[in-house]
């Protein structure tokens, strides 16, 4: 990487909700402080998640009110900055359903959150589990779930029914200036792609040639085969020009400070092959994410949202330990790069 290339590094707003609420000029002025308080803290960026509306309600409508959320910001100085967004697919708009009714109404949808995408961050990224849709398990028809060689059986036909929309979705994207960059998760969260190279084999298997995939640290501890498949598949991605986005998060998907993040993965695998931001992504136990995800762990407080609790971390200060975290682990990368005897001489040290 050249000496004057600089990461940009993202933190995503899970830390606050899953629902911005577009329309409801209160929720916005607490969103324009965090935007703030955030961006003064050091970030480039943010990572905004564009929920699911009503189903009765057609998409494109909703793309109005993101428009007036984007001239909210603007109007408060926030007009230089950076957005990525967030999407999941669903039940009801899932581009890979048998029903050709149901997937001209998922790519709808989808265009939708390109032009959304578009509003709130121009040139940007798209990222997301916006294929099979995000925790739908199948059930045969008896209600039994679908598992294993079954599960992976039952995906192919969706798959297929699938890329000819993503092709046309794709061209549509990149005549936006997005990027739609698809993000494996992990199986016990929704059913596949759960892997980097599931997602990969789905764009190249469908011809589909302007997609890429997002890659999360979450998802490498607890769902990928082991380092060198990950190698592999990151090799193979840049190769291809499909590695768009990178997400730094814990396997709790809490602290990124002193958490089990596989940073000797982060560092040697991805710094030096992939140019885009990083994401801090946090997922704070608030609704859905307590339940969905099961959490056990205490609610980081958000200021200006919850009750301040002394003595406990807020939602800045865990953003902002991040930050520092990320920044410390690129530049001793870099130090390594340039002088590769430090690394020589850390091993050393702990012989």
């Amino acid at each position: 990487m050249s000496d004057t290339f600089r990461r940009e590094i993202y933190f995503s707003f899970f830390m606050f909700t899953a629902d911005l609420r577009p329309g409801d000029t209160g929720y916005t002025r607490i969103l324009i402080d965090h935007l703030k308080a955030l961006t003064e803290m050091g970030y480039d960026g943010f990572d905004l998640h564009i929920a699911p509306g009503p189903e009765t309600v057609d998409p494109r409508l909703e793309v109005a009110a993101y428009a007036g959320l984007k001239k909210a910001f603007d109007a408060a100085g926030l007009q230089d900055t950076k957005f990525t967004t967030n999407v999941g697919t669903t039940r009801t708009f899932d581009p890979t359903a048998p029903y050709e009714q149901q997937r001209d109404r998922a790519m709808t949808y989808l265009r939708s959150r390109v032009d959304i995408t578009r509003l709130l961050g121009g040139d940007s990224i798209m990222s997301g589990p916006f294929l099979y849709p995000y925790g739908v398990f199948p059930l045969t028809d008896l209600g039994e779930p679908i598992w294993s060689d079954a599960l992976q059986d039952f995906m192919e036909p969706r798959y297929r029914a699938a890329r000819p929309l993503f092709r046309e979705l794709s061209e549509y994207a990149a005549g936006q200036g997005v990027q739609l960059a698809l993000e494996p998760i992990k199986s016990w969260e929704s059913p596949p792609p759960n892997m980097v190279s599931e997602a990969l084999d789905f764009l190249d298997d469908g011809g589909i040639t302007q997609g890429g995939v997002t890659v999360d640290t979450a998802q490498i501890v607890m769902e990928s085969r082991g380092p060198a498949v990950f190698r592999e598949n990151v090799a193979r991605a840049v190769r291809r020009n499909r590695l768009l986005y990178v997400h730094i998060s814990a396997p709790d998907r809490g602290a990124v400070r002193d958490s089990w993040i596989p940073w000797d993965i982060v560092l040697t695998e991805l710094e030096p092959v992939y140019r885009g931001p990083y994401l801090v992504e946090v997922f704070n136990a608030i609704p859905p994410f307590d339940s969905s995800m099961r959490m056990a762990r205490r609610r980081f407080w958000r200021p200006g949202e919850d009750p301040p609790e002394p003595g406990r971390d807020s939602a800045y200060d865990v953003a902002g330990a991040a930050l520092e975290e990320l920044r410390d682990r690129i530049a001793a990368s870099a130090r390594v790069r340039a002088d590769p005897s430090l690394l020589a001489a850390a091993h050393a040290g702990h012989a």
